[in-house]
């Protein structure tokens, strides 16, 4: 046993355990202080290093889908070009927000230095165009036609040109195959915007910043097929911006391509002949208006009667589609919206809205039937018609004697449908109508589609309007208190007809119902949608929904999405009606008012069928319209302050026709210049790189098919509408 007392031993072991507690409390206090320093003092300093010091993401854009027409000529496609673009993120880092190095950057760019601040200043409600309406975060395109020198000068002296990027990269292209512009159907990129990100985010197609998004036309319409998917590229970095590894990489899918029912040659037939159209009526006199007839505006629209499918749709005025690359300018987009700019963005083939005139009476005239008056019954077609104190002419004042509905429509007569129309009125009660009123003139025209949009696959289709009872109804009481407050009994004209329709502006009047008889009024169509119906008499009687795209293939060409056509309704009519029309129509192009368009025509091998329409609007010109189809097409042009339809629509419907089937002006057909005398059935071949072997086009020459005979023919027959 130890001698070493209890107590002495006792007090050693506290006397270690007090310098163990104070080595631990030190330890303790100095791995503390440390936390502290590391934490609280140098905390936003290692925080700031650790932001850095992870995994950073590189992207590549994809190649944007190209559209092709249907025999695989592209009509939107990429090209590689030198962009010059500028990041706003660091230029305003710099006390001059970049200012100095955006104007010696006009300098090498040989650009004005308010043009370029202009282009990378940002889009708000109060900024005018041009400006940068996409993400500020995202590099803004300064020029995508920068010169190998130019990006050279910028590259060699990036001290210079801090923020400045120069490099190679894929841009939108609209090449315009021989000159077929296809300027509305195609639309426009312009880049996305935060609110488009911020919705997208949780969408399966979600944007990236470096996004271009389409517009309007079939680059809106099929935007998220044409986009494709962005590669991205993760990168494991340090604190200063090293690489120390690749975390992951997905690499960028190419857009899809889609194939479109277009035809290239046909479109630029169309557009060619709707212009000089418009060109030839401004030479021709009104004698109403004691001018020129001002053709201001036009659309023509050929679609295949048997599907719907549009081969050819044009719009004038139009505009160059490439003005949006890269970013427009002021003076062009001045040009293009303008008070002065006449609004080229609109495609008036399913945005312009006008009284139809008398291409309307194949539906009055199936209203009648359906109503109760047989198509061969014979109905007293005078020079004028009386109601009231009020009289309806004929249009120049012709008379037939009596007539049938079906040589009503050949001669165009005027007088028959208002007598139908107004037996009509007077047995649904008159001006005290009925509850229940029959309204077939109305109703007919809404079986027949009208009042509604068509469903093409283009954005912002307008539906037209029917002025129905309802309409009446809803338009009186969102005007009543204007009319009311401007109406004066005995006042000038605009005061007294404000008077009348403060007290009774709801009312079906009889002589709105004869107006609404022959395509007069109130009554507002749009070109797609008198194309479709005449597409449906000549195809038996389905209405289908008016397509533009026809396939979508991926980006390897491996995986084909068919877009079939879809019948959206039937014409309210019997087959016998359908055939009592469409024999009539064939009278108009042969005997009628655009039988002298129509000379020489092969109709034993091609029967042609047409009506004509002279539109009135107020305080405006008149509206020309010619509405057509064969067994295989049917093609609708439209003028705007043009005049006649078959003096200033009828000899350009004729030569797209003449290009179509490959007819000369006295009928004879050559098969080797016909550019689609059938539908195109089969889609072009697509490689899996996605490259195609288009077919080259020649720029249409209108003197190509034209003889002396079949003009010398044309001028016999004489001018009717």
């Amino acid at each position: 046993m130890s001698n070493i007392p209890e107590t002495g031993r006792t007090q050693r072991v506290r006397i270690r355990l007090a310098v163990i507690q104070v080595l631990v409390f030190s330890l303790l206090l100095t791995l503390g202080g440390r936390l502290w320093y590391l934490q609280i003092r140098n905390g936003q300093e290692y925080s700031d290093e650790a932001k850095n010091n992870h995994v950073q993401q590189v992207v590549q854009p994809a190649v944007r889908g190209t559209i092709l027409d249907a025999r695989g000529v592209p009509l939107a496609d990429n090209e590689t070009r030198l962009v010059v673009s500028a990041s706003r993120t660091e230029l305003m880092k710099m006390e001059d927000d970049g200012r100095s190095v955006l104007i010696r950057l006009a300098g090498v760019l040989d650009m004005k230095p308010k043009e370029v601040l202009d282009k990378v200043r940002l889009c708000d409600s109060k900024t005018p165009q041009p400006c940068w309406n996409g993400s500020p975060y995202q590099p803004i395109p300064v020029t995508d036609e920068a010169t190998t020198q130019q990006a050279l000068t910028i590259r060699e002296r990036a001290e210079d040109f801090p923020g400045i990027t120069a490099e190679p990269t894929a841009v939108r292209r609209y090449p315009a195959p021989g000159k077929a512009n296809t300027a509305q159907v195609l639309g426009y990129l312009s880049p996305v915007t935060d609110e488009e990100i911020t919705k997208a985010q949780d969408t399966d197609s979600p944007y990236l910043r470096s996004d271009q998004v389409g517009r309007s036309g079939l680059e809106r319409t099929y935007d998220k097929e044409l986009r494709g998917k962005a590669g991205v590229t993760r990168y494991e970095v340090d604190n200063l911006g090293r690489v120390i590894g690749q975390a992951k990489n997905d690499k960028a899918e190419p857009g899809s391509t889609v194939v479109t029912s277009l035809d290239a040659r046909v479109q630029a037939v169309a557009e060619y002949e709707l212009d000089n159209a418009m060109k030839e009526a401004r030479k021709s006199f009104d004698r109403n208006t004691g001018e020129n007839y001002k053709a201001d505006s036009g659309a023509v629209v050929v679609m295949e009667a048997k599907t719907g499918r549009v081969v050819a749709m044009a719009s004038l005025p139009n505009y160059d589609p490439n003005a949006w690359v890269g970013g427009i300018s002021a003076k062009d987009y001045a040009a293009l919206t303008g008070k002065n700019s006449n609004y080229p963005l609109l495609n008036r083939a399913i945005q312009g809205q006008a009284a139809p005139g008398s291409i309307f009476k194949v539906i009055s005239s199936t209203a009648a039937v359906n109503a109760g008056y047989p198509f061969d019954g014979n109905y007293p077609c005078p020079s004028s018609y009386s109601i009231g104190g009020q009289t309806f002419k004929n249009f120049e004042s012709q008379g037939y004697g009596s007539i049938t509905i079906g040589r009503a429509l050949e001669v165009s007569c005027d007088t028959v449908y208002y007598a139908l129309a107004h037996k009509e009125w007077a047995k649904d009660g008159g001006n005290k109508p009925k509850k229940h009123p029959k309204d077939w003139f109305y109703k007919t025209a809404h079986q027949f589609g009208l009042g509604k949009e068509t469903g093409i696959d283009l954005p912002n289709e307008v539906s037209g309007r029917v002025p129905d009872r309802k309409w009446k109804q809803d338009f009186y009481d969102a005007n009543k208190d204007a009319w009311c407050k401007q109406g004066k009994k005995g006042g000038t004209y605009v005061e007294q007809i404000a008077y009348e329709n403060c007290l009774e502006g709801n009312r079906m009047r009889a002589g709105d119902s004869v107006n609404y008889s022959i395509g007069q009024g109130d009554t507002l169509v749009t070109p797609i949608q008198m194309a479709t119906i005449y597409a449906a008499i000549s195809n038996g009687g389905t209405l289908y929904d008016p397509t533009v795209g026809k396939a979508i293939v991926s980006g390897d060409g491996r995986t084909v999405e068919k877009i079939e056509p879809k019948a959206h309704g039937k014409l309210p009519l019997t087959r016998q009606t359908r055939n009592d029309i469409d024999e009539a129509l064939a009278g108009v192009a042969t005997r009628g008012s655009a039988a002298w368009r129509f000379g020489g025509w092969p109709q034993d091998k091609i029967p042609m069928h047409a009506k004509t329409g002279t539109a009135e609007v107020y305080g405006k010109q008149t509206t020309s319209w010619f509405a057509t189809y064969t067994k295989d097409y049917s093609i609708v042009m439209t003028i705007s302050q043009g005049g006649t339809g078959s003096g200033a629509s009828g000899p350009a419907v004729r030569n797209i026709y003449d290009a179509l089937y490959g007819l000369d002006d006295s009928g004879k057909q050559d098969l080797k210049k016909a550019l689609l005398p059938t539908p195109q059935k089969s889609l072009p071949k697509i490689q899996p790189d996605g490259s195609i072997d288009a077919p080259r086009i020649k720029p249409y020459d209108p003197d190509s098919q034209k003889t002396a005979e079949g003009q010398t023919l044309a001028a016999v027959l004489g001018r009717r509408d």
